[in-house]
């Protein structure tokens, strides 16, 4: 208990020495850990969402589903339904090889927002996404939203929307 104390205060003693040479605001040791957390959210939640366009553009959906909370939702404009489930989604996916010959070539990524709310957040972006079907090639260019809640330290998503982008 003692060490925990003296590390309390050189931790706040190192803080006051930032504070003199930078200018900068000190916190006191106990919020420090939430704020520096928080701080980090933003970069943890893009790179959630990267490695699930990544997953999707590689055409991988063993681990693209992975990335998904098995009560996780999807709101398509090509599906005429939401779907309820990542089991739902999983089943349409195979449903889309199975009939169409669905095979996504590349998914790209720009136009990037990350709204983080607590323990939620939201990532908004453009996608252009290449697919292959049984009537040939297909390019899409679409806005996505991804919700995500911070389950165990890591970011998962929990809801999906896609839509059309307006020319």
């Amino acid at each position: 208990m003692r060490l925990l104390a003296l590390l309390t205060v050189a931790v706040a003693l190192l803080s006051a020495e930032a504070q003199s040479q930078t200018g900068a605001p000190t916190m006191s040791p106990t919020p420090t850990a939430p704020v520096a957390a928080a701080s980090h959210a933003p970069g943890e939640v893009s790179a959630a969402a990267a490695a699930i366009v990544a997953a999707f553009g590689r055409h991988d959906p063993r681990a693209y589903f992975a990335l998904f909370a098995p009560e996780a939702t999807f709101v398509f404009h090509t599906t005429p339904q939401r779907l309820n489930s990542r089991a739902e989604y999983q089943a349409e996916w195979a449903k889309w090889e199975k009939e169409d010959g669905f095979r996504v070539r590349s998914c790209k990524s720009s136009d990037q927002r990350v709204q983080v709310l607590g323990d939620a957040a939201v990532f908004t972006h453009t996608v252009v996404t290449e697919i292959s079907t049984k009537q040939g090639p297909t390019t899409m260019r679409e806005r996505e939203t991804i919700v995500f809640r911070r389950d165990g330290g890591k970011w998962i998503a929990v809801h999906e929307h896609l839509s059309p982008l307006p020319e």
